[in-house]
């Protein structure tokens, strides 16, 4: 049994978030940890909702409640939602939590001592028409990179470069849309990155395994321009963890807080105490604590693109620099973006379909499903409601739902709601004169071996791909050995046909529940049984069922989508969500 951490990237508490947003952390990272749930490991698989900074403020500010109340009340709604998605979270925290608050501020205290924080007087970008300073995300303007439009003071989503807000083009506030900015002076701490630039290089070029696309977004940070630049870690904002120098005040901070992107990855920790706190748990640290455990721990991390820089630089800077037995991540599983129709999903601009909306129109294996065969790995790919309906009705319905349909039907038609007995399956006999049951054992064997490979690499869509043929093997199966025709001449021999394919009824609820809980469990309960253990070899998993074990014939698993819903979904869904 080996162990794994397992983090999704922690979302924005402003608002429900999109399918986009699903399928490039959360989702993935769920798949994951159900899969080594599956093979016996153990797992702490931890996420939260991200409530500091300016997405929080300016979402309460539009709702008209206090941040705090706003902050709660969303993380109970996106917390729901997790649940509806069946994302299997041991924990979901909350960066406002106090265990993250006494974290981070620890961390601060500890780089500081270790002289990797400076204090700069800076001018900033300060609205008049707003009475305030305006942190990074208040300002929006046109990349001086790529021309996006709407680029934010930080960072610009198109083409992910670090920006400062002065960089824009025709910037703006967006509290009030106000123009008349002005720079007007205000000291902060920054975090020497700069000097951890050949550490963190180091570093990463130890991950051979990485992606591509982590490695490469890495070290376009480290390597571009004027290479990796300090970090300024706070922020002139209410709203945030305050800042100390550990436990003690910091002279001249009074009234500032943490800039978000420092204290949220470190609530990943806090988060696994907050599991404690809450009394899931014990021993937070040796998940945590390379001192008190977590050696044999693996760390995958999960993401977009857009977070790279802060999971490959920014974060690890904190673990390595504090000088600290933290656990430093293994692997980052990075994504590229899923475009919604032609166009991009967009929290902030209400495009696309969203997660609640989502579930109230289709149950959540639907989309599990489709996401993940259809996940931006290698490059951004696109929803289209067109792709989604095909690939429901083809895989899901016409392939899986399909398959546990003819095997049930039939079985009780003949043989009664019960496993048959008679005649010998291939699984039972390696000596079988069944040879397209021999045939279909050596295709699972070896299908089951790339499955597996594909999935502890975290190769999402061939590990779809691979698990979908898997099901298509049972259909052609079926189709080669034609057991209702077989039933006419020798009913003996059909009931060791579909003897074998109840019992890969199960093999396919156990290898699908990664993708597709709900359905699994509801396929593991039509067949009577709770074994899910998973496969260690094929002709033991299609025996696991004995002649004479009672079933029931389940309702259709996956309706196949029609036209007419597919056409009013996309009038539905084609404009901006207010």
């Amino acid at each position: 049994m080996t162990r794994h951490l397992i983090t999704s990237a922690i979302p924005y508490i402003n608002g429900i978030k999109h399918l986009g947003n699903l399928v490039g952390s959360q989702l993935p990272a769920d798949l994951f940890a159900r899969y080594q749930r599956g093979r016996g490991n153990e797992v702490m698989f931890l996420c939260a909702t991200d409530e500091h900074g300016t997405p929080a403020e300016l979402a309460a500010a539009k709702a008209g409640q206090p941040v705090a109340e706003y902050c709660a009340e969303m993380h109970e709604v996106q917390s729901k939602i997790a649940e509806g998605f069946r994302l299997s979270f041991d924990h979901f925290g909350r960066s406002s939590s106090d265990q993250n608050r006494k974290l981070t501020q620890h961390f601060a205290g500890v780089l500081n001592q270790q002289g990797l924080i400076r204090e700069v007087s800076e001018t900033q970008m300060y609205s008049p028409t707003d009475g305030r300073f305006l942190p990074d995300r208040y300002i929006e303007g046109t990349c001086p990179n790529c021309g996006y439009d709407s680029a934010r003071g930080d960072q610009c989503d198109n083409c992910t470069k670090q920006l400062d807000p002065v960089d824009l083009i025709n910037p703006h506030s967006t509290i009030s849309g106000a123009t008349d900015l002005e720079m007007r002076e205000t000291k902060h701490l920054y975090l020497r990155q700069s000097a951890m630039k050949d550490q963190l290089d180091a570093w990463i070029d130890s991950k051979s395994d990485w992606p591509v696309l982590t490695t490469s977004i890495a070290k376009k940070w480290l390597h571009d321009g004027d290479g990796l630049q300090d970090r300024g870690i706070t922020r002139d904002l209410d709203w945030g963890v305050p800042v100390m120098n550990g436990d003690q005040p910091w002279p001249g901070m009074e009234g500032k807080v943490f800039y978000v992107w420092f204290d949220a990855p470190i609530e990943y920790i806090a988060c696994a105490q907050e599991w404690v706190d809450a009394g899931k748990g014990t021993d937070w640290e040796r998940w945590w604590r390379t001192d008190k455990g977590a050696t044999d721990v693996t760390y995958t991390q999960f993401m977009g693109k857009d977070n790279v820089p802060f999971h490959t630089l920014s974060f690890p800077a904190t673990i390595l620099g504090s000088g600290e037995p933290w656990k430093l991540v293994d692997f980052i599983k990075s994504f590229n973006y899923l475009n919604y129709d032609g166009g991009q999903f967009s929290t902030s601009r209400g495009r696309g379909v969203f997660m609640d909306q989502a579930l109230d129109i289709l149950p959540a294996d639907y989309w599990r499903w489709w996401l993940l065969s259809h996940a931006p790995e290698s490059s951004d790919s696109e929803f289209t409601w067109e792709g989604f309906q095909a690939g429901v009705n083809k895989d899901l319905a016409d392939v899986l739902g399909n398959l546990v349909s003819r095997v049930t039907k039939f079985c009780r038609s003949k043989f009664k709601e019960v496993v048959p007995e008679g005649g010998t399956t291939a699984a039972e006999d390696k000596g079988s004169a069944d040879k397209e049951g021999h045939y279909l054992l050596h295709e699972l064997r070896e299908r089951l071996e790339a499955y597996q490979t594909h999935m502890d690499a975290i190769e999402v869509r061939k590990a779809a791909t691979e698990l979908r043929a898997i099901w298509v093997a049972g259909n052609e199966y079926l189709q080669a050995a034609a057991p209702w025709t077989v039933y006419k001449t020798d009913p003996e021999k059909a009931a060791a046909q579909i003897r074998l394919a109840l019992n890969l009824i199960r093999l396919y609820a156990v290898l699908s529940a990664p993708f597709i809980p709900d359905t699994a469990a509801k396929m593991l309960d039509t067949l009577g049984t709770t074994d899910d253990s998973w496969p260690d070899d094929i002709y033991s998993a299609l025996t696991t069922l004995p002649a004479g074990h009672a079933f029931t014939v389940p309702d259709v698993l996956f309706a196949k989508i029609t036209d007419e819903q597919r056409e009013d979904w996309q009038t539905r869904f084609a404009g901006i969500r207010t």
